[in-house]
């Protein structure tokens, strides 16, 4: 038995995967209404996607408004066990594969490595005291990067991404490394930045990323689609200093809307935290043959 779109169904082994087997099983009227259905879809899957960054996005605005502030156990410390019981749930529930949960270790590392760098420099801070942190750094930062990477292996998974004119991994590694070696380095030498921003349009123009919401391929060049996420975390990062899960020195003194400026660093971030990912995924061509595998959101 195949499905309308060909394909060799698959076991669900989740209820949510469940719930994705029922909503693209779904026969819509054609026509605009078709695609109305599957806009939404795309909606429901990126929501999923995001599960992970999502409900510490809501932790930290949460316990900004309602934690108590006289509590004996400080609220970075309750973020972080928090955070960490949300990724052993997720694990356990099969909604991340061990793989996956690797690439999410390596986020958390080298995410409170640039942690603990740039709150030496200044760049941001802290405001609250904790036990359970690395110098200035509490261990809850960490997760914000993983969530980042969570979101990528994710929706990389759900969406079926493969890619024309990815580049070879050996260049696209380098670039990645020397893109992280500049948010050090630019502290004491100059700022290689748009240099590397123009590498990266170079190498990647013609790439583009193909994903499957419903029935039929979709494309878009991935540089946009790095973009549009840089967005969204930028956004998420308005309401996190906004609850005052840290600050920029523009900060103290009362929230202000974070930079426009940051939207290049989250990038850069982006670029980075992607081809992290595609180390685990390894990018597939466009015609390669769809995996089968147990369908999981």
């Amino acid at each position: 038995m195949t499905t309308p779109s060909g394909q060799v169904p698959v076991t669900a082994h989740t209820r949510f995967a469940s719930i994705r087997a029922r909503l693209e099983a779904f026969e819509p009227r054609p026509g605009v209404v078709a695609w109305i259905y599957e806009f939404l879809l795309f909606g429901f899957k990126q929501a999923w996607a995001c599960l992970f960054g999502a409900l510490l996005l809501a932790l930290l605005l949460a316990t900004h408004l309602f934690y108590p502030a006289e509590a004996a156990f400080a609220r970075y410390d309750f973020l972080t066990c928090a955070a960490l019981a949300i990724q052993i749930a997720m694990l356990a529930l099969r909604l991340e594969t061990l793989d996956e949960a690797k690439v999410i270790l390596a986020f958390h590392l080298v995410g409170t490595v640039m942690e603990l760098f740039k709150t030496a420099h200044g760049s941001w801070q802290y405001p609250e005291a904790s036990f359970l942190r690395i110098g200035e750094v509490p261990l809850f930062s960490g997760f914000m990067y993983a969530a980042v990477g969570s979101y990528i292996a994710r929706v990389w998974r759900i969406f079926d991404f493969r890619f024309t004119g990815y580049p070879v991994e050996k260049i696209s590694v380098a670039l990645a490394v020397a893109i992280y070696v500049n948010f050090f380095a630019h502290h004491w030498l100059p700022d290689f930045r748009i240099p590397l921003f123009a590498v990266l349009g170079v190498l990647f123009l013609r790439t583009r990323i193909w994903f499957r919401v419903w029935r039929e391929d979709r494309w878009m060049p991935l540089l946009l689609g790095w973009f549009l996420v840089a967005v969204f975390i930028w956004f998420a990062e308005n309401l996190a200093t906004f609850s005052r899960a840290w600050i920029y020195p523009s900060q103290k003194h009362g929230w202000a809307m974070v930079h426009w400026g940051k939207l290049g660093a989250w990038y850069l971030l982006m670029y980075i935290s992607f081809v992290l990912v595609a180390l685990v995924h390894r990018p597939r061509t466009r015609n390669a043959q769809r995996a089968i595998s147990p369908l999981t959101l």
